[in-house]
């Protein structure tokens, strides 16, 4: 219900705003005529439906309850639609917005993660933070964007297939799959540090070029909470990887 609800009030939200932007500016056309306060309005709804914070509340929770399966079609597949437009529309939007939403999604999806016991909740919390990184640069360099989107997916669903293959919804659980299944147990563990980007890992390489590029366009203090951001999660990866 809490899902349903969350995304008929985005696409809602899409509907008004599209539609009140051609009325005023006489022009359907979204990515190359978009008046400012229903652009802020579009980009407000596509973090709804994404899960971007401050509008993640509904993301855990809903996670939480479902099954492996079908949290990795949410956590992949889900976001493609939206973040597909986030990226068409993104240079007609204030950029103090974006920044914002992007800072606020790396802080709130590591701090969150911290405490956790449950593993879905946890990739719950690494989705908003990975969402986080994706939207601070996608003013600056769409590719880099789309290169980070893709490792995610690709590193999610190597981690979500391991978990359903051993069955592993809890932290304590995931210490004991290792005596039944060490291959899959190893993969999880190699994705998980992948997914927090511990170099030499895959999962290094779009934070290290967001961060590059922030610092190249005199972002500095961004970058910087980025990276420390970046600590707070690869923390609960590092504590994933122990047990």
């Amino acid at each position: 219900t809490k899902y349903f609800l969350t995304q008929a009030t985005a696409a809602a939200t899409i509907l008004f705003a599209s539609t009140t932007n051609a009325w005023i500016m006489g022009e359907w056309n979204i990515i190359c005529y978009f008046h400012p306060l229903t652009s802020t309005m579009m980009i407000m709804a596509l973090a709804l439906k994404t899960g971007l914070a401050p509008m993640h509340f509904w993301l855990p929770e809903v996670l939480q309850g479902l099954n492996l399966t079908t949290g990795l079609i949410l956590s992949t597949w889900q976001k493609l639609a939206p973040l597909a437009l986030l990226i068409q529309t993104a240079h007609t939007t204030n950029s103090t917005v974006l920044t914002a939403l992007g800072l606020s999604s790396t802080l709130i999806g590591g701090w969150g993660g911290l405490n956790q016991t449950q593993l879905r909740k946890i990739l719950a919390y690494s989705s908003i933070a990975h969402l986080g990184w994706m939207v601070i640069i996608i003013q600056l360099m769409p590719q880099l964007t789309t290169l980070t989107l893709g490792l995610y997916i690709t590193m999610t669903s190597t981690i979500f297939l391991a978990l359903n293959t051993t069955a592993t919804t809890k932290i304590n659980t995931l210490a004991l799959a290792w005596s039944k299944n060490p291959t899959i147990t190893t993969t999880t563990t190699l994705a998980l540090l992948s997914l927090g980007g511990l170099p030499p890992l895959t999962g290094f390489m779009p934070k290290w070029l967001i961060l590059q590029e922030l610092v190249k366009q005199d972002f500095h203090l961004i970058a910087t909470l980025m990276a420390l951001s970046a600590l707070l999660s690869l923390y609960y990866y590092l504590r994933l990887c122990y047990t």
